[in-house]
Formats: structure tokens, sequence, C-alpha cells
């Protein structure tokens, strides 16, 4: 059932109060990717368990399958059942039109990131797109988040090494950092500080030092993408640095994927799908709350 603008606005409130929070008391929300009903139980549960605050999140590929609607109706009742704190972030939405359907259907979280659709896209164009989201966002008031360029990689299992000087190409700056939120007006700004989308052979390494420049530079949250494959003590550091929301997408589905191909394995008779998933939720749930615990955000939640 839709919710009321009302009810949308409420909940916005409650999402800017949480960050505000986590930027005070030094915790961040992970925002963790939904593949499917499996992966968003996993995530409930986990949340439940560490009596966390989370952030469930879908880019354009889940909306295309499970739906804006469907999605936000889901969480629902899953945060009316179990009693948890969760949100919705619209993560990577390509164009403009498609971040205001996020705002309509009344997601707390919206990412713009024109340079996802559109790998050249000039920071004047990103800027622009951004501060039509950030005003069409006033409406609900949505917490809008972006970035002034390409962030690379993608939510998979690379078997390539990392080349971090070209990475470090793309690295945020401190002060191009504080003139895109001055331009564009937004809650969030996703920083690149050595984080990378998908998971890799080797682990990724954060530049701790950049990421305290930028947080001295600018006033806004800040958030990390490509969380995954990421050893846990650069986020005990990060979020002490005052980083709040961190993504995590393809360590769950690594751990979705190899779980469910060792239950087929095991049992290579069943066919009844629902009993092949409570090893593949618990494998994947295990990997939500060990990220609840780094992020600092175990026994956070807060429910009206």
């Amino acid at each position: 059932m839709p919710l009321t603008l009302r009810q949308i606005r409420q909940n916005c409130a409650d999402a800017r109060e949480t960050m505000e929070r986590a930027r005070r008391e030094h915790y961040a929300l992970g925002a963790f990717n939904l593949d499917n009903q499996e992966t968003l139980r996993a995530v409930a549960q986990a949340a439940k368990n560490k009596n966390a605050p989370v952030l469930v999140e879908i880019s354009q590929g889940e909306v295309d399958a499970l739906g804006l609607e469907n999605v936000r109706d889901m969480v629902d009742n899953y945060k009316a059942i179990l009693g948890i704190e969760m949100y919705i972030n619209l993560d990577h939405s390509p164009s403009v039109a498609a971040a205001k359907a996020g705002i309509d259907a009344g997601y707390e979280f919206i990412h713009i990131d024109i340079s996802q659709a559109q790998h050249d896209a000039t920071e004047e164009e990103i800027i622009a797109a951004t501060r039509e989201v950030v005003e069409y966002a006033e409406m609900t008031g949505a917490l809008v988040e972006s970035e002034p360029h390409y962030f690379g990689g993608s939510s998979n299992f690379h078997t390539e090494k990392i080349d971090y000087n070209e990475i470090r190409k793309t690295f945020s700056t401190p002060e191009g950092a504080y003139h895109f939120v001055k331009s564009t007006g937004i809650d969030t700004f996703a920083a690149a500080v050595g984080n990378l989308h998908g998971k890799y052979p080797v682990p990724k390494k954060i530049d701790l030092e950049l990421l305290q420049q930028i947080r001295n530079a600018i006033d806004c949250n800040i958030s990390l993408h490509g969380g995954s494959g990421t050893p846990g003590h650069y986020f005990v550091d990060a979020v002490k640095i005052g980083v709040t929301k961190v993504n995590i997408n393809s360590d769950m589905r690594y751990a979705y994927r190899k779980t469910l191909e060792k239950v087929l394995a095991d049992d290579p008779t069943e066919y009844a799908v629902v009993k092949l998933m409570p090893k593949v939720i618990a494998a994947v749930q295990e990997v939500v709350e060990s990220k609840i615990d780094t992020f600092n955000s175990t026994g956070k939640a807060w429910i009206r």
C-alpha cells in the first residue's frame, strides 16, 4: 500500500536524524544491496539481531526486476513485523527522471549518478542534474547523494589486480569535494579514496589521510561505495573520521552464490527452492552482521 506524503516525510525526517546521530556518535549505517526477497530477509534479520539501523538499496537492475513500489512495500512489511529501523536507498540512479521516481515512491535516500550511465559527463552536467534532484527532494525531505565523476569497478567478483596508479587519478580531492557540495546542496558526498566497486583478489586500501582532509573540507555526510573486500580496520578508522554510510554488495553476492552452489551440490535431488534457501539466507545474514559490527552500529537502532 502506498505511503501518504505525511508518512514519507516522517520517514525522511527519521532518516536525517539517524544520520546526524551517526555523525555525533561515530558509527555508520551499512547500505546493503538487494537482489531478491532472500537478501532482504537476511538484512532485516541481521538488523533485528544486532538492533542496528540499516539501509537496503537497489540500483536500476533491481528496479527493473523488482519494482520501486514493490520494494517499498516489502521493506515496510519487514519493518512492521520485526520492529526494525530500516530505510531504502535508490543507488546509482542513472537519470533525473529515475531519481525523481524514487523520491515519489517514498525512498528516504536517493543517489543520483549521472556518470554511471554517461561516463564522460562533464562536472557541469552532473552538477545541474544533481541540483535538480536536490530541489525536487525538498518535497519529501529525502537525502540526496552524489559525486562529481564516474566511480570505477562493478558489483562482481573480479580476477584482475587493482591498478592503484589508475584509481588514484579518480580520487576525490578536498577542494573538489567542497566545490561540488557547495554547488549542488547534496546531503551526502560519495568519496573516492581507494574504495572501488566489486570484490578483488587483493584487499582494497583506503587513503585515510585523504579521507580526513575531505571530512575537514565539507560538512555533509560522507559515504564510501565499494565496501566489499576491504579490511575491517579501514572502516573502524573511517567511522572515527566521520563516514556515516558504507555500501556493501559483492560480499553478499559472493556468500549467496557460493552457499547456494554448495547446497545444490549437497542435495542434487531437491527442487523446492524454498527448501534450498535457509542456509543461503544465513550466509548472507552472517556477512551483514559482521559489517554492522565493524561499522559500530550494533545497538544503535532508534525506533519511534
